[in-house]
């Protein structure tokens, strides 16, 4: 099995897509072509076998360090087999772990399953009924049991907040933890992935309407216009999602206990600070 040196565990919506497409432009370092590929965390994905995913790594050149980025293996309950799976294949691999400002993190993470068609329903709504956006922004429940299984030293914490703010400070560092043979250099010209956090519904029928290749020079005359305003009306979510004060007072009162079991675990780091704005000074 051709194994990747390092993994991008998560979080979601927290900056790994623009990490991994940083490190993918560097020399020496190879990312997998397809990036969450989430083979120890999805059941059917893991049935393919370590064939499929040693294939993941087999257009990289001798010496070059392999990793690939998958935000549901830091995803509990969810997937709870993924750090069983990835021991068993893995041994110890070099972790990186991205965080966030939590709520942030769940306003983005809402907007994403609602442009996905996984969430139907408006934002206060869905924090009661989808407790994975609450879960997957406790970081320090999620990474302990990576802690415990891999050992700290193995494991590398940063944030959206300090790759924006020292993008080359951080990308050294990630660069010592990989093991990379050579400085690695943050391409500022690179613009990044996912920062506007695209706030189009898909439709179950989009594709036919707005999409489909073959009928895109048909459109105007296939589909009335009104139908047209109509997809692209709907498709939209107004403004900037909010949560009234007191579910939001709420949901930092969650992510300040859960900070305290991540200060734990990595004492003093910056990024406590700074993914924390509403953390008492």
């Amino acid at each position: 099995m051709t194994k990747p040196d390092f993994v991008i565990i998560g979080a979601m919506k927290s900056g790994t897509t623009t990490l991994y497409a940083q490190l993918a432009a560097q020399d020496g370092v190879f990312m997998s072509p397809l990036k969450e590929p989430n083979y120890f965390s999805d059941d059917n994905v893991f049935a393919r076998g370590t064939d499929w995913y040693s294939d993941l790594f087999k257009d990289a050149a001798p010496g070059d360090l392999k990793g690939e980025a998958s935000t549901h293996y830091a995803k509990l309950p969810t997937y709870p087999e993924t750090i069983d799976r990835m021991a068993a294949a893995l041994g110890t691999p070099r972790l990186i772990y991205v965080i966030r400002d939590p709520v942030t993190r769940a306003l983005s993470h809402y907007v994403h399953g609602f442009s996905e068609r996984e969430i139907h329903c408006d934002l206060p709504t869905a924090v009661t009924e989808h407790p994975e956006l609450i879960e997957y922004g406790r970081y320090g429940m999620q990474i302990a049991p990576f802690i415990e299984r891999f050992g700290k030293e193995n494991i590398l914490l940063t944030s959206l907040e300090r790759m924006k703010a020292d993008p080359q400070g951080e990308f050294d560092r990630i660069g010592k933890h990989i093991g990379a043979k050579a400085p690695l250099v943050w391409q500022t010209d690179m613009s990044a992935h996912n920062a506007s956090d695209g706030r189009w519904r898909r439709l179950p029928f989009e594709y036919f309407l707005v999409e489909n290749p073959v009928l895109r020079g048909l459109r105007r005359g296939l589909v009335p216009k009104s139908v047209r305003n109509w997809v692209r009306n709907s498709r939209g979510i107004e403004g900037h999602p909010e949560l009234p004060e007191h579910q939001r007072h709420k949901m930092e009162q969650i992510y300040l206990e859960d900070q305290q079991m991540l200060a734990g675990l990595f004492p003093d780091h910056p990024a406590l600070r700074d993914a924390y704005p509403f953390a008492p000074a």
